[in-house]
């Protein structure tokens, strides 16, 4: 690189380029995530994404643009209701803080923990 002027439209390039290829990820991820359209219409939309890969991300954005939009938010909607509910059923096993001390009593009962190991047990599911 010669000249700042160089290195400039050398970030330019690479941030445009980064930018496509996002949108060449996002449409590819999307396409292949709709059920609703069949094995030949997507090769030919990846076809013509190879062939001529800047007008034919620009149609798809157009004309499909508003179901990309909405099978994303479901997609995304989907993994937080997943999340929700692996959090739910994981602290559901913790139980009530009288179920704690009980157990903790039936580890002190059983001699596998002291009466000190005992009380901080306690104080966590009280406190």
């Amino acid at each position: 690189m010669d000249s700042f002027w160089d290195f400039f439209w050398f970030i330019i390039s690479f941030f445009l380029l980064m930018a496509y290829l996002v949108v060449l990820f996002q449409i590819l991820g999307d396409l292949f995530r709709d059920r609703e359209t069949s094995g030949w219409v997507k090769a030919v939309w990846v076809f013509f994404l190879i062939l001529v890969p800047l007008l034919t991300a620009l149609a798809y954005l157009i004309t499909r643009g508003q179901a990309m939009t909405e099978r994303s938010l479901s997609a995304a909607q989907a993994a937080q209701s997943d999340a929700e509910t692996y959090i739910r059923s994981v602290s559901a096993g913790a139980g009530s803080p009288a179920d704690e001390i009980k157990r903790a009593k039936d580890l002190l009962d059983a001699g596998a923990i002291d009466e000190q190991e005992f009380n901080s047990l306690k104080a966590k599911a009280l406190g």
